[in-house]
């Protein structure tokens, strides 16, 4: 639902929109998100591709906008006085929607073989990007490698969304509807600090691993994309982030300070470490609950005479409820994450009350395509307020998309 409250119409008004197209079937909603911004009082100006104009006309963009589409790099009356580096510099945002998979690839290459892409490595302005393809497409590690440098590189997703798709297929890769488009952008105007500013925001992120000897050790199947998606989240709302990374293959989200570990007590101490100087600790790692107590020296051999190897494990020291326990003059306040398969809401209350956190994010990693090593993700959020426990329900989506939901009522919880 668009957001239509005077204070989001005022934080809007004038803002200047670079709005580009590119070629696919979603384009015709491009038109919907012209009138949305120009309804918000914004000057909106739109580039399209040449392939994008095989699915709407730059007339309906250019009387829905009031201003001229452009569609050429060589165009010589506007290039008379250059004039895609002064449409780069008149942006206040740049927003790509729909944006191909071939368009994605060229933008992480640096690419400036058309119009759009060459304003994109012209324009300093932040980058927000729409992605809609065919599921298929979404899923190939060309397409996953690329959207993760892109969020690497600054730029904010948003989506894409999930159902069914005009080749008959199901699954994600639309494009997100107008409407959380256009909120997207709102969001971005309306961050709850200057880029910067904000309070300082520590989250561990990641499995660890737990040697039992120089090459075997004990780990889980986390991936660590929510907690970058978180980190990239607070970035984009102002704040100061410091990431305690397991070991991922993830590129580290721009403007975060990323300090990488290996075994939950290196974590433990990294993390006590800074939640003292954090307004805001975020536990979102797979920290493994138990280590080997003794970790072999050398490469434990096969034992040709046994068919079982027995280990001792020792409990892993338990981050967040200790960050929890700080003393008043230096907690943060602390936010928690629990992965079940069963139960979810009796084990989140249970946790948010026994840990002493202020809020948890609970969710299902049973359900298949959520969780786990996959892109999408839903929870349940708990936390406390003065008349009780508070909880909201985030249905399947983009883990960037439900990062930010996070995030904002964590810092909302922070100036109550």
């Amino acid at each position: 639902m668009v957001s239509d409250t005077p204070s989001t119409l005022s934080m809007l008004a004038g803002k200047r929109i670079l709005l580009g197209v590119s070629a696919g079937i979603a384009a015709y909603k491009s038109a919907l998100i012209v009138r949305l911004f120009k309804q918000a009082g914004c000057e909106v100006r739109v580039v399209m591709t040449d392939g994008a104009q095989a699915f709407i006309t730059p007339l309906t963009l250019q009387a829905l906008s009031g201003e001229p589409v452009r569609t050429s790099l060589l165009d010589p009356e506007a290039e008379a006085g250059m004039g895609h580096i002064e449409l780069a510099r008149w942006a206040d945002l740049v927003l790509i929607a729909p944006a191909t998979a071939d368009l994605i690839a060229r933008l992480v290459h640096g690419m400036a073989d058309d119009l759009l892409t060459t304003l994109c490595l012209a324009s300093e302005a932040p980058k927000l990007i729409a992605p809609a393809m065919n599921q298929a497409m979404w899923h190939q590690p060309a397409t996953q490698r690329n959207v993760a440098q892109l969020a690497q590189d600054g730029w904010q997703l948003i989506g894409p969304a999930a159902g069914d798709q005009a080749c008959g297929d199901v699954g994600p890769g639309r494009m997100s509807e107008p409407d959380t488009i256009f909120e997207a952008v709102a969001n971005h105007f309306t961050t709850a600090f200057a880029p910067g500013r904000g309070p300082h925001v520590v989250i561990t992120a990641g499995p660890t691993r737990e040697a039992l000897d120089p090459v075997r050790y004990l780990s889980n199947h986390s991936s660590g994309k929510m907690g970058y998606a978180l980190a990239a989240a607070a970035v984009a709302q102002g704040a100061r982030v410091t990431l305690i990374s397991g070991p991922v293959s993830l590129p580290t989200p721009h403007g975060v300070t990323r300090i990488d570990v290996e075994s939950a007590q290196q974590m433990h101490t990294e993390a006590l470490r800074l939640a003292p100087e954090a307004a805001l600790f975020i536990g979102c790692a797979a920290v493994a609950d138990y280590r080997s107590a003794s970790p072999a020296e050398h490469k434990l051999k096969k034992q040709e005479d046994s068919d079982t190897l027995t280990l001792t494990l020792i409990k892993n020291p338990d981050i967040i409820a200790e960050v929890a326990a700080l003393t008043a003059e230096k907690r943060p306040l602390v936010v928690g994450f629990a992965a079940e398969t069963q139960q979810i809401e009796r084990y989140a209350h249970d946790k948010l009350r026994r840990k002493r956190l202020d809020m948890i994010v609970a969710n299902d990693v049973s359900q298949a395509g959520l969780g786990f090593g996959s892109n999408d993700n839903a929870a349940l959020l708990l936390w406390r307020t003065a008349e009780g426990i508070q909880q909201r329900t985030e249905p399947a989506q983009p883990k960037n998309q439900l990062a930010q939901g996070i995030i904002r009522q964590a810092l909302a919880l922070l100036s109550v």
